[in-house]
């Protein structure tokens, strides 16, 4: 069996400069993240999603972004599921992006906002008829008795909505909106480069570099 603490790997790809990185963090993040599409990375789209309980536990999963611009980052979910109970308790939350293939890491952090019922229905509309019944059809994060619960929810809703489901009241959109960032490059020696952005009282982002 391999020693795990013997697993080691030089990160020698890139590197992360001060005065070649852009002044604002979410221009940053949408060149690293067309990089990462250009590189046909597999599901570049895909983020750890952090939240806490208001008993203090914290939690993660990965969700899929579906958005952003000046306001913030969007993805969709279940209202109603654990994360969503979270974020009702406590509206802040921390994303993380890990391009391994690039030895790259992006890290967001903020406030957490539901988006517009508007801007729900609206993605809502795009997504495959299989995924608009599997909203239906799953109550996201509860204890179920077997799969063949997940399967006849499917039928019963596929059967009552056809072609046309209605986005469900308790799914739609979040919106973290950014009050730090941090994007992590990979470096010889574990010396890597971590510039963070992050508010002044004044608005402007100020960027500078911590150790690794």
């Amino acid at each position: 069996m391999t020693n795990i603490a013997d697993l080691r790997k030089s990160y020698e790809r890139a590197e992360l400069d001060e005065h070649a990185s852009n002044a604002q963090p979410l221009k940053q993040f949408e060149l690293w993240f067309q990089q990462a599409l250009d590189a046909q990375l597999p599901e570049p789209n895909a983020m750890t999603l952090a939240t806490v309980a208001d008993n203090g536990r914290p939690s993660t999963r990965v969700v899929l972004i579906k958005g952003w611009d000046e306001r913030g980052i969007v993805w969709y979910t279940n209202y109603q599921s654990r994360k969503g109970r979270e974020l009702e308790a406590n509206p802040f939350a921390a994303l993380q992006f890990h391009w391994v293939e690039l030895e790259r890491v992006v890290r967001i952090e903020g406030r957490v906002e539901k988006v517009t019922e508007e801007e729900s229905d609206a993605y809502f509309r795009t997504r495959p008829l299989d995924s608009r019944i599997g909203a239906w059809a799953s109550p996201q994060s509860e204890v179920i008795a077997s799969r063949a619960t997940l399967v006849g929810n499917a039928a019963k809703y596929g059967a009552m909505y056809l072609l046309n489901p209605p986005r469900p009241p308790h799914w739609g959109g979040y919106r973290l909106v950014p009050d730090a960032w941090e994007f992590w490059q990979g470096r010889k020696s574990r010396l890597h480069d971590r510039l963070r952005y992050r508010k002044a009282d004044d608005g402007a982002w100020m960027r500078e570099r911590l150790a690794p």
